[in-house]
């Protein structure tokens, strides 16, 4: 549906099997991009899924180089980003996906840790304004233009108990996008942010257990919190990792040249703006 033969993408957070960085990564691919996709080098040795990402897309026809960095941390965002650039030359989008694990963050404020609090932050909002820093410098340096897509979520338009942390970063990513898009737009550099509803990605698994009450399963709480997703949706299902996807692709594309600095909320029509 759309033309992205030619470019090359960045998109961060993408080695969960079940996620949106991966979802987004391979339809990408399949509109004829090459990726550079990214997660963190862990302690315990590099995590299987983003070689399995690269083989997806090189499955599609497309190259792909693995980049692991921790995005919060600017020397390493720094290093990726040279990668990208020594591979391919260039970056045309650039989407940040990574985000902090859901867990000791999910509690009322008054219970709220400050390193846990810091964490969120620091991923979530550092981690957006490094990666976007680093390659709308580059898209300046080549003389403009490129697409970047943040992703926020729905609880970055509206608070939710025991969510603060998160709402508060996720609220930042789209002030900063908005921003963003203001600085870059006599450039021909496009910003976006999507919001989407709950997923069940990975991070279901983490929020369930910090968000089941006591005495309650995790992954009975992980149902309870899919089926009111479902419950409260206008379309009667839960957010999919490929209509997030979607969305992706058609920002990166030239059909969304004019809709620079917009927050797109994926979620079913769980909640009317």
């Amino acid at each position: 549906m759309y033309n992205l033969n030619g470019k090359v993408a960045l998109v961060t957070g993408a080695a969960g099997a079940a996620g949106i960085g991966r979802a987004i990564a391979l339809r990408l691919a399949q509109e004829g991009a090459d990726l550079v996709v990214n997660d963190l080098l862990e302690d315990d040795g590099i995590r299987s899924g983003l070689p399995d990402v690269v083989a997806e897309i090189e499955g599609l026809g497309q190259c792909a180089l693995a980049a692991y960095a921790d995005v919060s941390q600017a020397d390493e965002v720094e290093r990726m980003v040279a990668q990208a650039l020594e591979r391919f030359g260039r970056i045309d989008i650039l989407v940040n996906n990574a985000g902090a694990p859901a867990g000791r963050d999910r509690v009322p404020v008054v219970d709220l840790e400050e390193d846990a609090f810091d964490l969120v932050q620091r991923v979530n909002v550092k981690g957006t304004y490094l990666c976007c820093r680093a390659v709308a410098r580059h898209m300046l340096d080549r003389g403009g233009g490129g697409t970047i897509i943040n992703i926020s979520s729905m609880a970055g338009k509206f608070g939710v108990p025991r969510y603060a942390a998160y709402c508060a970063s996720k609220f930042a990513v789209r002030g900063f996008t908005q921003a963003l898009a203001r600085e870059l737009g006599a450039a021909g550099i496009t910003v976006y942010a999507i919001c989407p509803g709950l997923i069940a990605s990975e991070r279901i698994d983490d929020m369930a257990a910090a968000l089941a009450p006591d005495g309650v399963d995790p992954a009975d709480h992980r149902e309870v919190m899919i089926a009111d997703s479902i419950k409260n949706s206008a379309l009667g299902r839960m957010v999919g990792q490929d209509d997030v996807a979607d969305i992706a692709a058609f920002l990166a594309s030239d059909q969304a040249d004019f809709m620079t600095g917009a927050s797109l909320t994926v979620d079913g029509g769980f909640r009317s703006e």
